[in-house]
């Protein structure tokens, strides 16, 4: 009986072992896979990283430092931006990272490539415009409330802008995520770009004495004819406009926002044009970032669009 104890012993603590494996496999898994719509454009610059080393009978997972570099290369001369390059060179890092093997974007040789490519290509990125206030206001003014589509898309415009919300967390709002009060509006964010790991995250939005132009109003308007307290927040229709529970998507709202904006904007304008129009008025970094959730004062100054010179410009306070 002792020595059948003894046995048990190992092959317990053995199926015990596999079984925290497993776990941990996942867990590490889910920390290097990051954000859904990053995972999305890796696995795009996978199936492209793969076909060229297919193409060239070259193995791409391990990858050699010389096969990587010949992928960036080929990327550099079929004109793709810098940002593409790099986003491309972190898929096949994170996959090699998965696998636990060593990755060829740690090689200082590669760096030393990749700061090349940057120095001759540029690295200025294409930045969705600002729009002015003015304009906003009447695009806004404009659209007919009083249907069901343009109350959604006025809700989706205000609500947008005035909580300088990333399109990914509008698509991914629910009802439930909503807190009205006399007050204003709070909203709960469960995760975002910067919150992969779903710390409590909210954003204030305030009541404007304009109806029309009033986020929490023409939102409570929109909640009441979803008739429902839980679910997305932005659906589609059928049609007649009949409501569906279809969420959204990211892309559907970038389409809505051209719409009443225009092409050259994106879903992405109404944030960068929070950030735009909050400092034209004096707002510090330090107020931007409690709406906008950014880490650091530099993506503050990356995010404000003063095309005009003449804006937020300290020659106006010379005294002459």
């Amino acid at each position: 009986m002792e020595n059948s104890a003894a046995l048990s012993i190992p092959v317990n603590r053995s199926s015990a072992l596999t079984h925290l494996a497993e776990h941990t496999s996942r867990y590490v898994e889910a920390g290097l896979t990051g954000a859904v719509n990053t995972a999305k454009a890796y696995a795009g610059d996978l199936k492209r990283f793969a076909a060229w080393c297919a193409e060239h009978d070259l193995p791409p997972l391990p990858a050699s430092v010389d096969t990587l570099a010949g992928f960036v290369t080929h990327l550099a001369e079929a004109s793709k931006k810098v940002s593409t390059i790099q986003r491309h060179c972190a898929a096949v890092a994170k996959a090699h990272a998965l696998r636990g093997v060593d990755s060829p974007t740690d090689d200082k040789k590669f760096k030393v490539l990749l700061e090349g490519i940057a120095r001759l290509k540029g690295v200025r990125q294409k930045q969705a415009p600002a729009f002015t206030l003015a304009n906003f206001k009447r695009t806004v003014k404009s659209i007919d409330g009083k249907t069901l589509a343009g109350l959604r898309d006025r809700v989706i415009l205000l609500l947008g802008f005035t909580g300088a919300f990333r399109r990914s967390e509008l698509a991914a709002l629910n009802v439930e995520d909503l807190a009205f009060s006399e007050e204003g509006l709070i909203v709960n964010l469960a995760k975002s770009k910067t919150n992969q790991l779903g710390a409590a995250e909210e954003k204030a939005i305030f009541y404007s004495p304009d109806f029309k132009l009033c986020p929490i109003r023409t939102l409570e308007a929109w909640v009441k004819r979803l008739d429902r307290i839980e679910g997305p927040v932005f659906v589609s229709f059928r049609k007649g406009e009949r409501l569906t529970a279809r969420r959204l998507t990211d892309k559907h709202l970038n389409l809505i926002v051209q719409r009443y904006l225009g092409p050259k904007y994106s879903a992405h304008s109404l944030r960068a044009s929070f950030v735009t129009v909050a400092k034209l008025a004096g707002a510090d970094d330090s107020e931007v970032m409690n709406q906008t959730k950014h880490k650091t004062s530099e993506m503050i100054r990356r995010y404000t669009r003063l095309d005009n010179v003449r804006q937020h410009n300290a020659a106006q306070k010379l005294g002459l």
